[in-house]
């Protein structure tokens, strides 16, 4: 069965505060992104990728799943940080902005060129409406390259498309089904967006529950109280894996070799059932295996 990482709560984690990259080992978050990005000033640019280098070095954040955002190629100081990413060696890079194939392939050469295994993972940003209008092209150029993961970023596109952040976000459903589908076309993960109100509770859950029903992954975060939330939110529920682990127990009988359709608790179930019910249990068994240490 093929593993399938757990991703839900992706926490941002300011590369310029020592502390915040200190306190990223206790916290139960799949993924954490160690930002050099929007959260760093310019004169702080510099400091904060000798941080995020050396923390990550020290690899003191167990499984969870350590991705850089780098500055993008164009500014003074994305290629320092991918040369000292690559040096550092993290699971994987987060570059920002990005608009066609042709710039997946030339990151993905810059990774190269800094040491980056070819294991190491992609990630680009969807911020743009550039990036949604080309987002099937930026997909299709997963193959050949380290493309893994598109994150969504809808501050930026909501600046960019002047539309209106409210409840619901029915101004970025095209860009949140379209980064989904091209995202899964290609085989790759899919990442919602922040939550800006970090008061709001009740907000926050639905707004996970939405990209759930979109089809994320999981959902990019910027506090550490809204982990727990979003990993409950994007976990599967016991009885989504007890059903998942009905199906694949029933097309495993000898009677039900060779067939197409069966009948599992009394519903019909076919062969796509079955390859979801698989990604279902690998999921589950992979939250399982996770040391929040």
């Amino acid at each position: 069965m093929i593993a399938h990482r757990p991703r839900r709560s992706c926490l941002y984690m300011p590369g310029a505060n020592a502390k915040a990259l200190e306190k990223a080992k206790t916290l139960a978050a799949d993924v954490l992104i160690l930002d050099l990005e929007d959260s760093v000033a310019p004169e702080a640019k510099a400091e904060a990728r000798a941080q995020v280098a050396a923390a990550v070095k020290a690899k003191g954040y167990g499984r969870r799943e350590v991705i850089v955002r780098v500055n993008a190629l164009s500014t003074p100081w994305g290629a320092a940080d991918i040369e000292a990413a690559g040096d550092a060696a993290p699971d994987g890079m987060l570059a920002p902005k990005v608009e066609s194939a042709e710039e997946v392939r030339m990151l993905d050469a810059a990774m190269s060129h800094a040491g980056f295994s070819k294991q190491a993972a992609l990630w680009v940003m969807i911020e743009t409406p550039r990036a949604v209008l080309n987002v099937a092209e930026i997909a299709a150029a997963a193959r050949g390259t380290r493309l893994s993961a598109f994150v969504l970023g809808l501050n930026d596109l909501a600046k960019e498309t002047r539309a209106r952040p409210a409840p619901g976000r029915a101004a970025f459903h095209v860009a949140l089904s379209l980064t989904v589908t091209a995202a899964r076309a290609a085989g790759l993960a899919a990442i919602d967006g922040v939550y800006n109100d970090i008061a709001d509770d009740v907000g926050f859950e639905a707004e996970c529950r939405q990209g759930l029903e979109f089809g994320f992954d999981g959902k990019t975060l910027i506090h550490p109280g809204q982990i727990d939330v979003c990993n409950a939110v994007f976990a599967p529920t016991e009885e989504e894996v007890a059903r998942a682990r009905a199906v694949i127990a029933a097309f495993a009988l000898p009677e039900n070799a060779g067939k197409g359709v069966i009948k599992v608790d009394g519903r019909m179930t076919e062969l796509l059932h079955l390859e979801e019910a698989k990604r279902v249990v690998s999921v589950a068994d992979a939250i399982e295996n996770l040391n929040p240490a």
